[in-house]
């Protein structure tokens, strides 16, 4: 059996890598954070738990990735979905809504990784979230601004304040009234993006 060339190898980590963070965001978004094993996940991705270990440093370094991988798939598919635009005030209606309701409908999964990311070792840098910042910045760019390196952590950071705003236990906010507030700071149509209820 001739070896593998390192184009298949890189796939099949690749493929790897996605399986087990498929798995994380499954399992916690069901069992939750602290129920959730790394021997769980390395059963329910099919693979070995010592590779989970080679590719992440720890359990709470593997649940934000797995996270930022799902808010990047989800926003990009927000943003490419028929019909297709390239309006900037469009596409960033488009993203607000995405993340505003990646938070309604995986709250458990959502509210750890905010609460994951107030802890001591706070925002991870990684590949997924590079990708996610990436869309986040086009987008912000494609809406106009002059200073995007400014205006995405700005957009950034209010996306996360409205998330933990939705999720906070007790004093929740109702989604449309933060969805107002945001499209107002943007000055966007309500009809824009995906309106609740619409």
């Amino acid at each position: 059996m001739s070896p593998r060339s390192p184009s298949v190898n890189e796939e099949l980590r690749r493929r790897s890598r996605e399986r087990i963070l498929r798995a994380t965001v499954e399992l916690v978004d069901t069992r939750g954070y602290e129920a959730t094993t790394l021997g769980d996940i390395a059963e329910r991705a099919g693979t070995a738990r010592g590779l989970i270990s080679y590719y992440f440093p720890g359990k709470r370094q593997l649940l934000q990735a797995a996270v930022h991988r799902l808010m990047h798939l989800t926003l990009e598919e927000a943003l490419e979905r028929e019909p297709r635009t390239e309006d900037g005030r469009e596409r960033l209606a488009r993203a607000i809504d995405a993340i505003l309701g990646l938070a309604m409908e995986r709250p458990t999964l959502m509210r750890t990784h905010m609460a994951g990311i107030l802890q001591a070792e706070g925002f991870v840098q990684c590949e997924e979230q590079q990708r996610l910042a990436f869309l986040l910045r086009d987008t912000v760019a494609r809406y106009g601004s002059e200073d995007v390196d400014t205006d995405y952590p700005l957009l950034r950071a209010l996306l996360m304040g409205a998330v933990v705003a939705v999720l906070l236990p007790g004093a929740r906010m109702p989604l449309a009234r933060l969805r107002s507030e945001l499209f107002h700071r943007y000055g966007l149509d309500w009809e824009a993006g995906v309106p609740p209820g619409g």
